[in-house]
């Protein structure tokens, strides 16, 4: 984005009601003359004991350090603006002041405390700083906290407060098939820490909001009229994606029995989904399993999600790469409940070499289908044509007699030989009954 926006609502509610967007209430060049055109980056707008509105943003300064991302700070009598820069004589943080650093300064976000005293933290790829801020708000104080025990840190801190403990919360990654928060290293969840000081020492508390539909989101924390609520974004909007991201808005529920009370794991509200259309693919109904491990930026529950991204991302298709250690053979089980009938499948591979290389992700060697039998053994489905190996969006169907099964295995050989190979890349597996459902 090239500029700020800004939602209004009198009286938000996550199930609907009126919003007022002010499209343009500020640009970084317009603010700050120290700053890059355009690249309006994560920002908070927080109210001074002295009634003025600060606004804390993530610019690229001109003539900045290695990597110019800097946090600046503008001023203003409204929310809305004209904002004009609180700091003239450049950012407050950045790779050079108020001492050199070699981190991405991005992400602030400040809490103005009860006493009037004012906090900052931010810091991205796993790095979270912190600092006081003097009352002109801009002024950073004293030493600065290096905060290293949060759980999977990754970026966006939104820094709180209820009653008389300070809440951290943040975009984490800590991944792995068992997280409980992100199963890829691509995706994150909304963790947070807890603790009795705004500037810590912070103890973990759990997840409060698990994955959406983009790779990362970024908190936003507020209590109004005595509810609290959490924003944050996502991909769900028309034509949405991981870089062209929605604002969602949820209420946020506390658990009070607890000491100190936890913020309850929030329940994403979405638009009623339209009805789904009749489909032969029965696909999403099953439960995927892989036989060999899959590498951690991969996602194997992408195989069966009904989506395929015409540029996607790791977490959007699954894949068996490995660098040198990806394996020849790859084997892929789709899991019923019951037993369903099916008379085809389809696979939409993905690929960004040609076909034959052993680097990279090329085009299968080959593929074939397998079910199980009542007796428990693997057969061969009849298959009418030849599996094609093509990267498709759309790729043609392989039908076979119709089978009676609980259980479909797909083999796939991976391109190469002399003992290395290509992965293997798939967006979508599909399963096809007779009839539509």
């Amino acid at each position: 984005m090239n500029q700020w926006q800004l939602f209004e609502a009198k009286n938000p509610k996550p199930s609907g009601g009126s919003w007022t967007l002010h499209k343009d209430i500020a640009e970084p060049q317009d603010i700050f003359s120290w700053a890059q055109p355009g690249g309006a980056y994560a920002s908070q707008i927080v109210q001074g004991k002295n009634g003025k509105f600060y606004i804390y943003v993530s610019i690229r300064q001109q003539n900045g350090a290695s990597d110019p991302f800097s946090i600046g700070v503008g001023v203003a009598d409204d929310p809305v603006g004209p904002y004009k820069d609180a700091h003239p004589s450049g950012p407050i943080i950045s790779q050079n002041v108020p001492t050199k650093n070699d981190i991405h300064n991005i992400d602030p976000t400040v809490l103005v405390d009860d006493d009037g005293k004012v906090y900052i933290y931010w810091g991205s790829f796993n790095q979270l700083r912190g600092y006081e801020l003097a009352s002109d708000m801009v002024t950073v104080k004293g030493s600065e906290v290096r905060v290293t025990n949060l759980d999977g840190y990754f970026e966006a801190p939104w820094l709180s407060k209820r009653k008389n403990t300070y809440y951290l919360f943040y975009a984490a990654n800590n991944a792995g098939p068992n997280s409980p928060c992100t199963p890829t290293s691509y995706h994150a969840c909304i963790a947070y820490g807890t603790s009795s000081s705004p500037l810590g020492p912070w103890k973990f508390g759990g997840v409060v909001l698990g994955i959406v539909s983009s790779t990362t989101s970024h908190p936003g924390i507020y209590e109004l009229g005595g509810k609290w609520f959490m924003v944050y974004h996502t991909a769900d909007a028309t034509n949405g994606g991981h870089f062209r991201r929605s604002v969602a808005f949820d209420s946020l529920e506390w658990d009070d029995t607890k000491s100190p009370p936890l913020p309850v794991k929030v329940k994403q509200t979405k638009r009623p989904a339209a009805a789904a259309k009749p489909t032969r693919n029965i696909a999403p109904k099953a439960k995927v399993s892989s036989k060999n491990e899959t590498p951690i930026q991969y996602w194997i529950a992408a195989l069966n999600d009904g989506r395929i991204k015409e540029t996607p991302l790791p977490p959007d298709y699954w894949s068996s790469y490995a660098g040198e250690r990806s394996p020849e053979t790859n084997v892929l089980t789709y899991t019923w409940d019951k037993a369903v009938k099916l008379n085809g499948v389809a696979v939409s591979f993905f690929a960004d070499q040609p076909a034959g290389s052993n680097v990279g992700v090329p085009p299968p060697a080959s593929w074939y289908v397998e079910y199980a039998t009542g007796s428990g053994s693997w057969t061969k489905v009849s298959a009418k044509r030849s599996y094609p190996t093509a990267p498709s969006f759309n790729p043609p169907e392989v039908g076979f007699d119709t089978i009676t099964t609980t259980s479909l295995r797909l083999t796939v050989k991976a391109s190469g030989g002399s003992g290395q190979f290509g992965g293997v890349g798939i967006h979508e597996w599909f399963a096809y009954a007779p009839t539509a459902e």
